[in-house]
């Protein structure tokens, strides 16, 4: 059994260049429905809804609602033949009553015909390699033969077949989403409970794939724990630069848990791996209503800078050079501009450091002497202003520069 890979070490030498900007790995572009997942596009958000897929109604607002706030893609649970034959009518009322959304099904056991039904009705099929093919655990074993772990391989190609064929035929496209807690038991006796065996069950459904001639794939391997997350899409990205393979990665760091500390323990993983240039799509799993997960998603990608969606806000921490109460300013400004999107503003409490550390800002709110501020655009100081008038001249001045616009009024 291999040991762990450092989950500090890259895993490969994807970097950030010397201006700070991510260079993001090369994958080729696959298709879920009006999304493009790698190939250079933006980073994708997903999320999934809780709905019974059976509750049609309920399932196509749920999917709306993620849609709305910015989800591009939304995952459904698809657990029997019935439920996929119920995605039809979902989709169908979709169309008929808002719009075409990227759909994903999630498949797991012995998923053949549940996944060839769904496959008409979504844009990618989910499937688990742990799952897909039931293997029951014998308590009993205490090795796998090279004849038994064949003997699978070959019952995992007869399945799995029919489902590429449709999917290839419809120009579709198939997540291999391995999962650290569901590994097929052959793959448990053959590589231990490792990233290593996480990344050779992705592998061989890969390699499945690609004999039908088939590469509209995107790889997932999630893990509760945030280092073996870590170390598992990592050495995939090895072992698929050295197979001169360029499939997607989905990124997302599973049962996270909620509040604060799922947030956290997400954007860990996540984040960590985005910032190596690691990563297509990417999905926050919290133990909250799904609509919640969004904002954690863009706020990832935006401290990142690989998606602007809202103001970037610069402020320093205070201390005792503060001039004014910098929380109730940030406040202030933040719910006067929070609407724009791809500025970035500063406040800073005082004259020292403000100038310097804002240097990056569109605009910046600088406290100049008691009771004043000044506000500059870049660099530039451009008018000190008493500080009762300073978010109505800060508003002024974004409005000169043409970059205002009127907030939304539900």
């Amino acid at each position: 059994m291999q040991t762990l890979p450092n989950p500090v070490t890259p895993a490969s030498s994807i970097c950030l260049s010397t201006d700070g900007t991510i260079h993001r790995r090369k994958t080729r572009p696959v298709p879920v429905g009006s999304i493009t997942i790698g190939g250079g596009q933006p980073v994708a958000v997903q999320s999934m809804i809780n709905e019974d897929t059976l509750d049609i109604a309920g399932s196509v607002a749920a999917i709306r609602r993620l849609h709305e706030i910015g989800c591009e893609i939304v995952r459904v649970t698809v657990p029997s033949l019935a439920h996929a034959k119920a995605m039809d009518e979902i989709r169908r009322r979709l169309y008929a009553t808002y719009q075409p959304v990227p759909l994903v099904a999630d498949v797991h056991h012995n998923g053949l015909k549940i996944a060839l039904e769904v496959a008409h009705y979504v844009d990618n099929v989910r499937i688990n390699p742990g799952l897909y093919v039931f293997e029951k655990p014998d308590m009993q074993r205490t090795e796998y033969t090279q004849s038994e772990f064949e003997e699978i391989g070959n019952k995992i190609r007869e399945t799995l077949k029919p489902l590429v064929l449709s999917l290839r035929d419809q120009n579709k496209s198939i997540r291999i989403g391995v999962n650290h807690g569901s590994l097929a038991e052959r793959m448990l006796f053959t590589y231990g409970d490792t990233p290593e065996g996480m990344v050779e069950s992705a592998l061989e459904f890969i390699r499945l794939c690609e004999e039908l001639d088939f590469y509209n794939i995107e790889i997932s391997l999630k893990a509760s724990k945030v280092p073996v997350m870590l170390a598992a899409n990592r050495l995939m990205v090895q072992r698929m630069d050295a197979l001169g393979m360029e499939y997607p990665l989905h990124l997302g760091v599973t049962e996270a848990g909620d509040g604060e500390y799922g947030r956290i323990k997400s954007t860990a993983g996540i984040g960590t791996l985005l910032a190596e240039g690691i990563g297509d799509t990417i999905r926050v799993s919290l133990t909250e209503d799904p609509e919640k997960e969004i904002p954690v998603c863009y706020s990832i990608l935006q401290a990142l800078g690989l998606r602007r969606t809202m103001v970037e806000y610069v402020a320093c921490p205070s201390c005792g050079r503060t001039l004014f109460n910098l929380q109730d300013v940030l406040h202030k400004v933040r719910e006067a501009t929070s609407h724009l999107t791809g500025l970035n503003i500063a406040v800073m409490g005082c004259i020292v450091n403000g100038p310097g550390e804002m240097a990056d800002a569109d605009y910046g709110y600088v406290g100049k002497q008691p009771g004043y501020i000044s506000l500059y655009r870049g660099r530039e100081e451009i008018k000190k202003v008493p500080e009762d008038q300073g978010v109505i001249e800060l508003i002024n001045l974004i409005k000169s520069d043409g970059k205002w616009v009127e907030p939304q009024v539900d």
